[in-house]
């Protein structure tokens, strides 16, 4: 098996790409995301739904319902994760908070826990990424990105790339823009962004 991860620019569309492994054959116990919740879109129960992401007048965010009924996504970390609609709610140092929801969570999870720098750098590190792209993977969550990562079969990496590539972002074009604001890699101590900073990101790369 081989890890494949990818960048999305928000939740909507890395649900899509998870759902799009899922249908393709990908086992739900492969696959796994973590996405930017600093918009406060995915809330414990009693909370208000914004009307504009509950299309069907259900009392729930239709964001987390399309991943959920899509794959079945679930998460494993022992506990520390309290799930709902599927997803469950993470504070990382560094990152902020997230969604999060596989094996990619629970590695986040035993890390943070094992004092390994960043929780989610730490997961990604492990996985297999390189420590500089895991900082950028994580600088982008901060900024309002979701993570998809997947394990696949070796003999079939190209197809599923194929299925992850197309709507991802290509990280080594945003990583000069990050530094020229003064970014220089994953710090702990580094403060979530706001909704409007996220927004404002958000629109940055918008044509």
């Amino acid at each position: 098996m081989i890890t494949i991860s990818r960048l999305y620019d928000d939740y909507n569309m890395a649900a899509r790409v998870y759902n799009d492994l899922d249908r393709a054959g990908i086992s739900t116990s492969d696959i796994s995301i973590v996405a930017s919740n600093a918009d406060g879109w995915h809330k414990s129960g009693g909370s208000t739904v914004d009307p504009k992401h509950d299309k069907d007048r259900d009392g729930r965010d239709d964001r987390a319902e399309g991943a959920a009924a899509g794959g079945g996504i679930g998460v494993a970390a022992g506990g520390t994760i309290g799930v709902l609609t599927g997803l469950g709610l993470l504070a990382i140092p560094g990152v902020g908070p997230v969604v999060a929801a596989g094996w990619l969570a629970a590695l986040a999870v035993g890390a943070a826990v094992g004092g390994v720098a960043g929780g989610l750098v730490g997961a990604l590190v492990e996985s297999g990424e390189s420590k500089e792209n895991a900082e950028l993977y994580a600088e982008a969550v901060r900024r309002g990105g979701a993570i998809v990562t997947a394990k696949v079969p070796d003999d079939e990496e190209a197809d599923y790339l194929a299925i992850m590539e197309a709507p991802a972002i290509d990280l080594a074009e945003r990583e000069p823009t990050w530094r020229q604001t003064g970014w220089t890699g994953y710090d702990p101590e580094a403060p979530a962004f706001t909704p409007e900073q996220i927004r404002q990101e958000r629109d940055s790369y918008r044509l």
